[in-house]
This record gives structure tokens, sequence and C-alpha cells, in this order.
């Protein structure tokens, strides 16, 4: 090339400052030592960029590369880690030989008191309310598998809480089975609430509430399986997970504050209640998981996801959360958080005031 050595310096030097060339670390090193060294055809300003960026340069510490998931043709299982990673597994059926227990009652609720058990205990404990209704709870401890023994397999094939059992025939004949929380919460209500208080009998008012219900079955995995999850348990905070089910949950809760705002074009829209100035089964289905997020009870994530934005939705929440039905039924079959709240097992409604008594 024709143009001198140190043009070709001074133009390079033109170029970086521009941001038109990119160099590597290499690169702007061996260009910037003859910079440093001739100072051909360059101000003070040129010699002092070029000092400094060979200075930074030589003392930064190597950038760590980012390495990205490829997924292999073929999955294999690993253990994922985490706070459920030593009992998920890709398999189903039993793992261990374990009946279950059973008590006098022909209902018999194996569950745990997370917010899909507690929607059954709610209902449970609204029906004892009203019609005197009586059943034996036992605890699932799912961290220690008991949803994968042989008898709660029979149960539930699905190896997942809450599994109802009712001897409706008798203690000695073979029972029926239900399982997944929307199910037996639709079992109870058809079976034992003659009076229709929890799903109505008009039929507009029932396809609303059914709809809410299935609106919770369909909308809560995005809640738990993902903000949950990825927020809460998962052995590494990913932020474009979080933020991915972070954006879900708020847009779930703010479908939950413009039904109960009033905002809908429609007759349920607007009340106390998710189906209007009715409790039902809705109301227990989705409370446990979106009125204990709005309360702060699920995820400690009240603050991140500013709750305080859905004013109505916390109202409902607080509302539902004073019934009687709904501190009991957050009781049963739980065994952590303050000890006055903790009833593992629950065999009869006298099992609260023996609790409570016992506290004193």
């Amino acid at each position: 090339s024709r143009i001198p050595r140190h043009s070709r310096c001074f133009n390079v030097r033109r170029t970086v400052q521009r941001g038109i060339y990119k160099p590597n670390r290499l690169a702007t090193v061996i260009v910037s030592i003859p910079l440093v060294l001739l100072n051909f055809n360059t101000d003070n300003r040129g010699t002092e960029f070029a000092s400094r960026r060979l200075t930074t340069m030589a003392a930064a510490p190597q950038e760590a590369k980012k390495t990205e998931y490829v997924p292999p043709k073929v999955w294999e299982y690993k253990p994922q880690g985490g706070k459920f990673g030593s009992i998920n597994k890709p398999t189903a059926g039993p793992r261990t030989e374990k009946e279950l227990p059973k008590g006098k009652h022909a209902l018999q609720l194996h569950s745990l008191a997370t917010p899909n058990g507690v929607k059954v205990t709610m209902m449970l404990e609204e029906l004892n309310e009203i019609y005197g209704l009586e059943y034996d709870a036992w605890k699932i401890n799912i961290m220690e598998g008991d949803q994968f023994g042989s008898g709660f397999v029979k149960a539930n094939p699905n190896s997942k809480i809450p599994a109802l059992l009712h001897y409706h025939e008798g203690a000695d004949k073979k029972p029926r089975r239900v399982f997944e929380s929307a199910s037996i919460l639709m079992y109870l209500a058809e079976q034992f609430d003659e009076k229709n208080h929890f799903l109505p009998k008009d039929v507009d008012a029932r396809s609303e509430t059914i709809s809410w219900v299935m609106w919770q079955m369909g909308s809560a995995p995005y809640l738990g399986g993902g903000f949950g999850h990825f927020y809460n348990y998962a052995p590494v905070k990913i932020e474009y997970a979080i933020n991915r089910f972070t954006m879900e949950a708020k847009r779930q809760l703010d479908v939950l504050e413009r039904h109960l705002s009033g905002k809908e074009d429609s007759k349920f829209s607007g009340g106390k209640y998710i189906v209007g100035d009715t409790y039902t089964i809705a109301d227990m289905a989705i409370w446990p998981w979106y009125g204990a997020l709005a309360l702060g009870k699920l995820y400690s994530a009240g603050e991140f996801l500013q709750v305080d934005e859905y004013p109505n939705v916390v109202a409902w929440a607080k509302r539902i959360g004073d019934r009687k039905g709904t501190i009991r039924g957050r009781m049963v079959n739980r065994s952590w958080g303050e000890k006055s709240e903790q009833l593992p097992e629950r065999h009869d409604a006298s099992d609260f005031d023996k609790l409570l008594s016992s506290e004193k």
C-alpha cells in the first residue's frame, strides 16, 4: 500500500472512535501500540485514547463466554436438582407398596394443604357448616413420595393430590375414586349440596361457575408450574423464564381485576364474588392460588408482582379469607407455618376445637 504506515494507524483509530470498526481485544492492542509509540499526525487526544485503550484492554479479565443449551436429538432423564428434583421422574405408576389409611367416614380425602388441596377442604368445611357432612383427611407428604405409594396410585393414577375415595355403598365395598381438584369440587357439589349453594341450578349461573373453574384449571399451571417454580423453587434464577411467567401471572390477575371491578359486559361481573354475589366453587377453585397470592400467602411475591395494582382482587381475597370454611380449610393437612394453623389429619369437626385448646 502507498498509504504511509502512520496514516493507516490514524485511520484505524478514527474508525474505532466512530464505532465503525469493532476490533477484538488482540486487534485493539496491536493497533494501539503504534499509535502510542509513533505519534505521527495525531493530536494529544488521539494518543491519550490509544494509551487508555491499551491499558484498559490489557488489564481487563477475559470475558466469560455465554453457553447456550442445545437440546440433544433424543432426551435422556437426569436428576434436575432443586426442591422437587429428587422426586420428579418421567414415569408413572407406583414406586412403593403402601396402602392408604381409612377412617370411619364415607369420604376419605388424601391430600396436602397446597393450593389444589385447599380448594377441596374449603368446600368440605363449607358443607360441614351447612349440612354437617363429615370426612377423614389424611396427609400425603409429597416430599417423601407418598403420592407414589400403590394405594394412592389406585386413587389417582396421575400421582397428584388431592384424591378422594367415596365409600358410597358401605365401608366394606369398593369405593368410588374422584381425582383432580376441580372434579372433586363438582362431585361434592352434585352429591352433597342439596340446596345448590355452591353450584347454581340456574343454567346461566351454572355455566358461568363451571367456566371460571375451568379457567383456573387452565391458568394456574402458568402461575404454579411457571412463575412459582422459576421465581421460588428452581435451583437457578433464569431471567427469561421469570419474566415470561411474571408477565402471564400479572395478565391473569388483570383478568380477575377486570371481572371483579365490573368492566366486563356480563351480568356476573362486578359482584362480591366471581359469579356475581353468589359464593360458588369458582371462588373456592381460584382463591387458594390467586387470592393467596394477592394476600402475600403464596411465594412471598406480593411486592414483586405489585398486587396493590389489583384492588378488587385484594378485596375479594380478603372477603373469602375471612370465611370460617376458608380458615378451617387452610388448616387441614397442613404441617408447616404457625402451630395454631396446622391440622395434619382431620377426622371430626371437633378436631379444630382440640387444636385451639391445645395452643392455649
